[in-house]
């Protein structure tokens, strides 16, 4: 159980997930073993703490914002030598080393910094975090989710799809209806599982990734347009584009969002061999 704190701050995008189905599992997703150390981003009133706290994870570690929740909290879990809580902005904490060393993270994420949250949980094209967690499981709005998981040709496909995809694994492990939380939010929720990959699993090469982030943020740009509307425009010449197309399999009359992962970075390793 949570303990009885301050009411939901509206500002801070507060809303405490209460169905006990669905925090079983966000905890089942994370697959938390013994050496595991969990990051928990927005613990709120403390009910998925709870729940991380019956695990046999070596230590949880949360971060809140929020100054009205920091003496609840200490005061449901500090006995626990496994639980320390950390009181500042999730964001500015992932930019520093983190002395806490967590593998793994836990967030019900505030709507409002989805983006650049997940820019630091996982890093970009051309700057993967590292070192990368083992794996992240993150409750989002459904659409965000969507489009983190949209397959090529759905009309969830964007460039967060294409970037998402090739960074980690990714799959919606449920939906969350809005009865789930008090207050309800105005929107559909989905917890999604990540798991970052290494270096030795990347399908990209270093090199290659400012080019294929320019791809994607042009072609993206237009994303009713056909491809060759597009990439045409931007450096190569149209007989170049055409060659570097065909090499990669690329058919330029589609749209950006129906290319996969793969077709991207094929397209963005014909780009950069020098080309007659």
């Amino acid at each position: 159980m949570s303990f009885h704190g301050p009411r939901p701050r509206k500002r801070l995008g507060q809303h405490w997930l209460r169905d006990q189905r669905v925090l079983r599992r966000i905890v089942a997703a994370a697959q938390v073993h013994p050496e595991d150390r969990l990051l928990e981003i927005g613990p709120g009133r403390g009910a998925l703490t709870d729940h991380l706290l019956a695990t046999p994870a070596a230590a949880i570690v949360a971060v809140e914002l929020d100054h009205q929740l920091i003496t609840g909290l200490q005061q449901r879990f500090g006995a626990d030598g496994r639980f320390s809580l950390l009181h500042g902005d999730a964001l500015d904490l992932l930019r520093q080393p983190l002395t806490c060393n967590p593998n793994k993270v836990v967030a019900n994420i505030p709507y409002n910094i989805t983006g650049p949250l997940l820019q630091q949980l996982v890093g970009s094209l051309v700057q993967p975090r590292q070192p990368r967690f083992q794996r992240l499981v993150l409750l989002l709005q459904k659409q965000v989710a969507d489009r983190i998981t949209a397959p090529p040709g759905s009309p969830a496909c964007g460039a967060l799809s294409i970037r998402m995809q090739l960074l980690a694994e990714a799959r919606i492990v449920c939906t969350v209806p809005p009865a789930c939380f008090s207050p309800p939010p105005d929107v559909t929720s989905a917890v999604v599982a990540l798991t970052p990959y290494g270096p030795d699993q990347r399908r990209y090469v270093p090199e290659q990734a400012p080019l294929l982030e320019r791809l994607l943020r042009v072609a993206y740009g237009g994303r009713r347009k056909m491809l060759r509307n597009t990439l045409g425009g931007i450096c190569w010449s149209m007989p170049s584009l055409e060659q570097a197309a065909q090499q990669a399999a690329v058919d330029l009359s589609q749209r950006p969002q129906d290319l996969d992962p793969d077709q991207w970075v094929a397209l963005s390793q014909a780009l950069a061999i020098p080309l007659p």
